[in-house]
């Protein structure tokens, strides 16, 4: 039997909306690549739609705050149980598993005592924070497949055998509304200066930024009367959460909405995927971030890099975007910082010619599609 017809059973974990929305990509990619393939997996509503056997509903394990977390832990163990008892009993080919670190290296230890092969999807970040954890990530998987370009190196120099699969936000970025459709879509003149404002999408952030990127958006009217602003709503974000946003006249777009691009002409957005997608879209962008006082501290201590941005990182861990952290997070300092870019100053220009070259670094490889090679080439190994 020829490995392109031999059934090939795979098992697949993610355990939130981001890897699940990975993880479907996968899926697809592995059913064009093979012929007789079968795919259970404990999934979410992405996943679902493209077909695979559920084990277990990801939503059984998407929890935030720690007083969740708690309670919801023996849940979450019973999870882990329940699908190593299948593991052992089906033997798939070999197990992928997206992102989701705190569940997923747990369950790829386990895995592999059973003799199942893994192949971890979205490398845990722990040359930021973490680092400790490089053991049990050595434990836990056989293949590490990284979106970021210098992981590769950071984890082989670890002993863990690492592949660069392209970047899930290079490749999205890519299309999607132009700036003029973006300002159509909102009933906006194509002169008229648009700012996005992004507070994050956890609950902590929005009860933190939503307030704060409000009130900067009225301070920086007055300076520029015709602005406008747009933010985005993550999916389970309600208007509540977003009020002070609204109540100050930003308008608001669907995350998931489809050609999803919000190429604005600058944008104020916290710490996290978001200022990667701006900057892939060509915004330049002030970021900002606020958290508890020991959060910070304990950021501060701890992480591994000078910068908190993605994008930043990427670009050789220089605040190409100024990051306004914590005490720095003030309206003047917002003010100060973004009505350069809003002008096409001089700093607006040197951002997008840095954009180009991340841009380039990230590449245009499709991370699904190399990932489902992966798999598949882990299966004709074995």
């Amino acid at each position: 039997m020829s490995t392109k017809s031999k059934a090939i059973h795979i098992f697949i974990s993610a355990g939130e909306v981001s890897g699940d929305m990975h993880a479907a990509g996968v899926i697809t990619a592995l059913k064009k690549q093979h012929e007789n393939i079968k795919v259970s997996a404990i999934a979410g509503p992405a996943m679902r739609d493209v077909g695979c056997e559920v084990l277990s509903p990801m939503e059984s394990l998407n929890v935030m705050g720690i007083s969740d977390v708690l309670k919801a832990l023996p849940r979450i163990k019973g999870i882990g149980k329940e699908i190593c008892a299948w593991a052992e009993k089906e033997q798939p080919d070999v197990a992928v598993l997206v992102d989701f670190p705190g569940f997923n290296m747990r369950l790829g230890e386990k895995l592999r005592k059973l003799g199942i092969p893994v192949l971890y999807y979205i490398a845990p970040k722990l040359w930021a924070w973490g680092h400790w954890r490089v053991k049990r990530l050595q434990r836990a998987q056989n293949r590490l497949a990284c979106i970021l370009p210098f992981e590769p190196e950071w984890f082989a120099d670890k002993g863990i055998d690492a592949q660069y699969v392209g970047n899930p936000s290079a490749l999205a970025c890519r299309d999607g509304w132009s700036q003029r459709q973006l300002k159509e879509k909102l009933g906006m003149k194509n002169e008229t200066s648009l700012l996005a404002l992004l507070p994050g999408s956890r609950r902590s952030e929005l009860a933190i930024h939503t307030e704060l990127l409000a009130k900067a958006y009225l301070k920086i009217k007055e300076n520029m009367p015709e602005l406008e602003a747009v933010t985005s709503r993550a999916p389970g974000v309600s208007d509540e959460q977003l009020k002070p946003l609204l109540d100050a006249g930003v308008q608001v777009l669907d995350r998931l909405e489809d050609d999803y691009a919000l190429r604005a002409d600058a944008a104020i957005a916290v710490s996290g995927t978001a200022t990667l997608e701006l900057a892939l879209w060509n915004v330049p962008t002030v970021l900002v971030y606020k958290s508890s006082a020991f959060t910070i501290w304990l950021a501060r201590k701890l992480v591994g890099t000078t910068c908190a941005g993605l994008a930043n990182i990427l670009l050789d861990d220089k605040p190409v975007m100024p990051e306004l952290i914590q005490e720095q997070a003030t309206l003047d300092g917002m003010l100060k910082e973004i009505l350069p870019l809003l002008n096409k100053e001089h700093a607006a220009m040197q951002q997008m010619a840095s954009f180009d070259v991340l841009r380039q670094r990230l590449g245009h490889k499709n991370p699904s599609e190399a990932v489902a090679n992966m798999a598949l080439n882990m299966v004709c190994e074995e």
